[in-house]
């Protein structure tokens, strides 16, 4: 299993399934299922943002530093920020909608630039899985020492010079834009056959782990790209969360991202729309079962999974006579997830997504529509993980319990749920 992302097992709908083929890298590292041809853009689309003047804080002196090799830097408080709030006397919490990217490689179809301005245009903050390796060219591969796997090996594609000059830019963007860089790893290695990562020990993954973070606070030693700002953010502190490939390894991940100071996890593979709990004291905030109209059934929150019941796990190219009717049973069912707890439980909708054409880049008009349609709506938040990890911390946890027993669906007695 190379590539096609995402591996869940369920009695409901749930899906596992990867790809064999490698060519070049697309925007989360998988591969479409045939081959595909392209020119890279030597220019990024978009204009570099300067790093606006920072402002001192009481925890911050104001002064701009420049770490390690020059990769990153300290520039202070991320910019546009909320301030999490807790919850007053009989209020009905905000409804929080978090679109998340695995991989997020600004690939030649130019999607973490789009969305990224749609997130910008629609309120919108969002939560970039960085794969580690779309920071490290191919010619230093044997750089990456994956467990279980020879050096230098990998599931998904190196990414081209060009490409990782664009990422640079986006992740730059992306984060004065107010979202949250995370991390997707980096060789993307899945079951069933061996070496996947629901077979690594907690040990491998904490190596797993520290390449990640090394390869994205090394890149101008690996790249050579010495003329490049650097990053306007520490990774090490910034970095609080992942999602594991193929959503494997949860038990033995969560230990190593204790250890390093992670708040919480995006690797569970699946439940159900409810209020998120803690596991081993990390915040646990999975993919959800959404409403699927079409089949009467329920899907796991992500793009793969409406693939693959739709066109079949290893075809990126179906049918395009469907296109429309599988775009709008996409569009429907995230629709449906949405209004089942917004005008229900509140509980957080949780959405993942890859940057790709799959079946005519309907799962990404799918998204685009989704986020013009809820992101302005009253008590509405379009946020990133850590922001629903800042708002869940600073809530009365007695509060938490209260919500946590609601169905999605179940309208609440807001006043008497939070006194």
């Amino acid at each position: 299993m190379n590539g096609l992302l995402v591996g869940v097992v369920s009695s409901l709908v749930l899906t596992t399934a990867c790809s064999g083929v490698q060519s070049r890298p697309t925007a989360t590292g998988t591969t479409p299922a045939g081959p595909t041809s392209s020119t890279p853009s030597e220019a990024p689309t978009d204009t570099p943002t300067p790093t606006p003047t920072p402002t001192p804080t009481p925890t911050w002196d104001g002064q701009v530093k420049v770490l390690g090799d020059g990769s990153t830097s300290d520039t202070g408080p991320q910019p546009k920020q909320p301030k999490p709030e807790k919850l007053k006397p009989g209020e009905r919490p905000p409804q929080f909608v978090v679109f998340s990217w695995d991989g997020a490689l600004e690939g030649d179809e130019r999607l973490f630039s789009r969305f990224r301005k749609l997130g910008v245009e629609n309120n919108a903050q969002m939560t970039f899985f960085l794969s580690g390796l779309y920071t490290l060219p191919k010619s230093k591969r044997s750089l990456y020492h994956p467990p279980q796997h020879d050096a230098g090996s990998a599931s998904i594609d190196f990414a081209t010079d060009p490409h990782i000059k664009d990422t640079l830019e986006q992740l730059r963007l992306a984060w004065l834009d107010g979202n949250e860089i995370g991390t997707h790893f980096n060789g993307h290695f899945c079951g069933p056959q061996p070496g996947g990562g629901g077979d690594w020990s907690t040990d491998e993954w904490t190596s797993e782990l520290d390449q990640a973070i090394s390869f994205v606070t090394n890149w101008k030693t690996n790249t050579g790209f010495k003329d490049l700002p650097p990053l306007p953010f520490d990774y090490t502190k910034e970095l609080v969360g992942g999602r594991a490939p193929c959503l494997e390894g949860q038990k033995n991940l969560l230990a190593a991202e204790k250890a390093k100071g992670f708040r919480y996890d995006a690797s569970s593979p699946g439940e159900f729309q409810v209020w998120p709990v803690k596991k081993e004291g990390v915040w646990n905030f999975p993919l959800q079962l959404l409403p699927y109209p079409a089949l009467s059934s329920q899907r796991l929150s992500m793009d793969f999974n409406f693939l693959s019941v739709q066109s079949g796990e290893s075809s990126t190219k179906g049918d395009p006579k469907k296109f429309d009717t599988w775009e709008k049973q996409t569009k429907e069912s995230y629709l449906a997830g949405f209004e089942r707890v917004y005008n229900g439980s509140r509980a957080p909708l949780f959405i993942g997504n890859h940057f790709e054409d799959w079946n005519g880049g309907i799962y990404m008009q799918a998204i685009e529509d989704v986020m013009k349609s809820v992101c302005k709506r009253e008590e509405v938040r379009c946020v990133s993980f850590r922001q629903v990890a800042d708002w869940m911390d600073a809530q009365d946890p007695k509060v938490l319990d209260k919500l946590r027993g609601l169905d999605p669906g179940q309208p609440a007695d807001w006043p008497r749920l939070v006194k």
